[in-house]
């Protein structure tokens, strides 16, 4: 994977078609680490990005934001999704109290959505997702930034 990538997408659809994306290279290449940080404001499809990535390995469930469950798992192959939603989050204690640490150890794929606020706990190599509304005039546009931080980027 190169160390960044830009694509633009038009719709919900083609947002979710590249998390689904992302989650089959993911797949295929081992060396990309399983924590994925999205950043992005309100309303920017970070969930829809998400949806669209559990879609590739975990077909059956029904994604949904976890604003108030914190955090939900999903089963998938060949491991979890744990899908974080650190709006709410203001501390390391809750952290602690959602188990968060305890998911990083486990083995499986981490999609944290309100990455900035948690920026000193992201692990040390993590794929970072930017997701930005990039035209006034076509409210579903959005420019998806892929980087590779830390490990062998």
């Amino acid at each position: 994977m190169e160390p960044t990538v830009t694509v633009q997408t038009s719709s919900v659809s083609e947002t979710e078609a590249f998390g689904a994306k992302l989650a089959r290279r993911m797949l295929e290449d081992p060396s990309l680490p399983p924590f994925v940080a999205l950043f992005g404001d309100l309303g920017v499809g970070k969930t829809a990005f998400v949806r669209g990535f559990a879609s590739a390995l975990s077909p059956t469930s029904a994604v949904r934001s976890p604003t108030f469950a914190l955090v939900r798992e999903y089963p998938a192959r060949p491991r979890p999704i744990f899908h974080f939603d650190m709006y709410r989050v203001t501390d390391e204690d809750e952290l602690i109290s959602i188990g968060y640490y305890d998911y990083l150890a486990r083995d499986g794929i981490c999609l944290v959505e309100w990455s900035e606020n948690i920026a000193d706990d992201l692990p040390r190599d993590y794929l970072r997702i930017l997701i930005e509304k990039d035209n006034a005039d076509a409210p579903d546009s959005r420019r998806i930034t892929v980087s590779r931080m830390g490990g062998d980027a």
